[in-house]
Formats: C-alpha cells, structure tokens, sequence
C-alpha cells in the first residue's frame, strides 16, 4: 500500500499484512493523487508544485523517473487494461494521457474548470473527471475527446465506477451529497445525503457498499448500493480524505490528513477501527495493489 505525504516530498509504503511501515520514498514537491497499475509493478504519484508524476518501481520501492505533465497535478488512474494513465491537471483545465508502456505523455485533453479526479469504466472505454466548477467530463478514451458534460450538485470532487461499469458516485462536498450517475445515458439519477464536506469514494470489489470520506465528520459513511442509503458510519481520524479498499473487499484504509495517519477497518463489520498506521505529515491518497 502507498500513501502520498503531502507536506513532506514522500510517499509511504505499508505492508497491509502487518499494518506497519515499512519504507519511505522520496517524490516530487506536494505529492497528491496516487495509483497503482493493474500488473501491479509500476505506482504513479502526482507531485502538485513539481508538475510532474513520479514513477515508483514496485519491486525496488524506488523512483525510476519522472513523466513532466501540467500545471498542478491532482488525481491520476491507470486504465483496468493497463495500457494507459490519466493525469488531471487542475490548474490547467486539461488531462494528459500517459502511454505507460513508454511513461511518456501521448495527448492533452481539455476539460471543464478545475478539473480534481478522474475513474476510469471496468472495459477501459471512458474516463469520468471531476470539474470543480463544470460538472464532470466523459471522455471517450479511443479518440480522447470529451463526448458530453455531466452537471452535477453543486461541485464535483471524487469520484468512483462501479465494479459492473454500470453507475459513477460523484461526491459534492458543498452539498454533502453523493450524485449517482448511469454510464449508459451519462445523465444523474440520484443523490445520496452523506457527511459534512464528503471528500472520496471507493467501492468494495463486490460492490455492494461503498465507501465516502466526510472531511469535515471526520468518519467514513458507508453505503448500501442497492438501497443507496447510507447503511452505517465508522468515526476514523482527523480530516480524512483519500482511501482505499484492499483487493479482496476486507479491509478499508483511510489518509487522515490532520493526524498523520491512516485508519484502518473491516469491510465485512464496519464498525469500528482496528488499527491506525502513522505516515509523514498530511497523507493525502492511498493505493493498494497486489505487487507481483
């Protein structure tokens, strides 16, 4: 598992197994958003002040380069086929695509206004990203053009596809709200009252709940997709915001960012945490892979 640390130029790495840290690396100036490849080999975090993605080697736990991108880098995730990484550069209004066979970019995309996160469909096929202030983007990924606009709430910030491809959950941390949008006609069909100021969503791999960061709560409300009510909440750290579910659906992981840790619970209780990891100052992201 690798955390961002915003505040320090480093990413930390967590062996799940244990709940301990087990090394440090260090990355470009304000690491944000971060992602590991579907191979498990390759880890991309997005340095926000550098401008630039570090490429970190799984197997060494060290950078092996860096890919120069836009002005202020936010979210970044790797298409489920592998072939491709989408970086948003919330400064710049656009998305560059990176060939990650080559860790070079390949096209700039523009987008809407303040561009933050962006989730990729299960076939690889479309890329939703968040504008702050426009809604949320569908690009097409073989011609890399944005097809339509989704409005959405009030503001758009994290967001999530469903295991099946079928819905995308955008949170609304003004709403304090969850837009659900159909993939097959881009249009919202619902919204899900959440915590105050809900940050970032991720979902079991069965997907049958998902998981929303409430920044200002500092819990974790979880939802019930096929209610889509909020069935239960677990009280974590201070600030939280990104989080990640572990591969096989047990466990939830979430960067606190005023505690300098991370919570961690079990997916199949929701109760309570059973185990908080100390990182660097302000983690930020976290991704968890399985590293061949």
């Amino acid at each position: 598992m690798y955390v961002t640390n915003y505040s320090e130029k480093s990413v930390s790495v967590i062996d799940p197994t244990i709940n301990h840290v087990i090394g440090a690396i260090g990355v470009g100036n304000q690491p944000l958003g971060i992602a590991i490849a579907p191979d498990g080999r390759t880890v991309y975090a997005t340095n926000e002040l550098s401008d630039d993605v570090s490429v970190i080697n799984t197997a060494s736990n060290a950078v092996r380069g860096t890919i120069a991108v836009g002005h202020h880098p936010f979210g970044v995730a790797f298409a489920p086929n592998g072939s491709f990484a989408y970086v948003v550069n919330q400064a710049d209004d656009t998305v560059c695509v990176i060939d990650t066979a080559h860790d070079a970019v390949t096209t700039t995309i523009p987008v809407g206004n303040q561009p933050t996160n962006v989730a990729i469909t299960p076939d690889s096929r479309q890329a939703y990203v968040s504008d702050q202030f426009s809604g949320v983007s569908v690009i097409d990924t073989s011609s890399h053009t944005v097809i339509t606009t989704v409005a959405v709430g009030q503001r758009a910030l994290g967001l999530a596809v469903t295991p099946n491809g079928r819905l995308v959950y955008v949170v609304d941390p003004l709403a304090n709200a969850v837009s659900v949008i159909d993939v097959a006609s881009n249009t919202v069909v619902g919204a899900i009252p959440v915590g105050r100021e809900p940050q970032a969503v991720a979902f079991r791999p069965d997907g049958a709940l998902a998981y929303v960061t409430n920044r200002s709560d500092n819990s974790v409300s979880i939802i019930d997709t096929t209610t889509q009510q909020v069935s239960r909440t677990v009280l974590v750290g201070n600030l939280p915001l990104g989080l990640a579910i572990t591969p096989d659906g047990t466990f939830a992981y979430v960067a606190n960012s005023f505690s300098n840790n991370v919570s961690v619970f079990d997916t199949r209780t929701n109760v309570i945490v059973i185990a908080v990891v100390g990182v660097g100052q302000t983690p930020s992201n976290v991704a968890i892979g399985v590293v061949p």
